[in-house]
């Protein structure tokens, strides 16, 4: 069975084909999770604190809470490195050749992609209330609110890009799983 491939990858040391990886579906939805964690960084890091004219400290958009800027700061940065850290390991995949290393990279991204659609929705969740409870009176000139908002609306796009990351890692397992068996009932022994 030459055209199976083990966790979804095919035999370890083929040459790297640019064109193929950025037209895998895991690639692209992996892709919109690194941009969306530079949206939502960059939205709270360059508009995310106003402050009074009257007041020398610059304070956080979401209600007047540091928690709410630090956490969307926070996440967005380390979900930017762990986006680029997998897009590396993606790249890398097809290199690795032992069975059981695939299986644990597989696994890892899983449960990493689980772990940060959870985080996105808590995120998601947590701004959304700080910007609803939000005083008028604290930014009278409305600093801010695309940022604010544009921060929400793509932590709520990444709760669907990191659970499509999800779905994708488990249907490659799934896939891998049978080639398993398959290959456990069909081939020839060893002499």
């Amino acid at each position: 069975m030459d055209g199976f491939q083990a966790y979804g990858a095919g035999k370890a040391g083929g040459a790297f084909d640019p064109l193929t990886f950025l037209r895998q579906p895991q690639t692209v939805v992996g892709v919109l999770c690194w941009l969306f964690s530079i949206v939502i960084l960059g939205c709270v890091a360059n508009e995310g604190y106003v402050n009074r004219p009257n007041e020398v400290e610059e304070f956080c958009i979401f209600n007047r809470n540091q928690i709410a800027c630090n956490y969307a700061v926070s996440m967005g940065t380390l979900c930017f490195l762990c986006c680029t850290t997998f897009l590396a390991l993606d790249v890398y995949f097809p290199q690795i050749s032992g069975v059981k290393d695939r299986k644990k990279a597989v696994m890892a991204d899983i449960g990493v992609s689980a772990l940060w659609s959870l985080v996105w929705f808590v995120g998601f969740c947590f701004l959304a209330n700080q910007w609803q409870v939000s005083k008028e009176d604290d930014n009278p000139l409305n600093e801010g609110a695309d940022a604010a908002r544009a921060t929400i609306l793509f932590c709520f796009f990444s709760v669907f890009t990191w659970g499509g990351l999800t779905l994708l890692s488990l249907e490659r397992l799934k896939r891998v799983s049978f080639e398993e068996e398959y290959n456990k009932l069909f081939s020839p022994p060893l002499a």
